[in-house]
């Protein structure tokens, strides 16, 4: 594994905790703009965390925002609720996720290890995340990303390049920075 774990590790109910939380966010901030007061004891949401929360919709898995933060500045609780409300109203590809629709939207959360060097032949489909910055530019793709779209590593590193704007074999440039990370992702039961 790159680095160290994100955080101090999430047991089950940390997990449950940090679903219900993204959900309870999202529909207080949909209704009154408002992020809702919550208080936790468990050590491992207090400690700050990187995290992206992934929005899709129920039954067709169709993406409806993935919004995130790379760098663990707040407690993983807070992030994930700053995450879920950028996810839901914040990805310029979607338009805004309306209090209606939040019935039909499943909430995965992928927390991160810390970014760190990698060199594309090291880059392992399926386990590593990628971040590219080159010249003001950056884009990055989390590791389930190349597993549901069916892409090999040269693929992965294309389309990481393209997330950041930038020609496809920007990765093969010597001042292009490549990072990497881990994630560790739950979400919820579609039931």
């Amino acid at each position: 594994m790159l680095g160290h774990p994100p955080h101090t590790p999430l047991g089950p109910e940390d997990k449950r905790r940090l679903l219900g939380l993204a959900r309870e966010t999202l529909e207080a901030y949909l209704r009154c703009g408002r992020y809702p007061p919550h208080c936790t004891t468990s050590p491992a949401l207090l400690v700050p965390g990187a995290v992206f929360v992934t929005l899709r919709r129920r039954g067709t898995r169709e993406l409806r925002g993935c919004r995130g933060e790379v760098v663990a500045r707040r407690p993983l609780a807070e992030a994930v609720q700053r995450t879920a409300v950028a996810s839901a109203l914040g990805d310029p590809r979607f338009p805004p996720v309306t209090l209606d629709e939040l019935a039909q939207v499943h909430i995965e959360i992928s927390a991160l290890t810390p970014l760190a060097p990698i060199r594309p032949e090291e880059v392992i489909v399926g386990t590593h995340g990628l971040m590219i910055s080159h010249r003001g530019r950056a884009g990055l793709l989390l590791p389930q990303v190349p597993v549901e779209q069916g892409w090999d590593r040269e693929t992965f590193l294309r389309w990481t390049c393209r997330k950041a704007g930038l020609p496809d074999d920007a990765w093969t440039f010597p001042d292009a920075d490549l990072k990497a990370f881990e994630c560790v992702v739950w979400g919820e039961a579609d039931g």
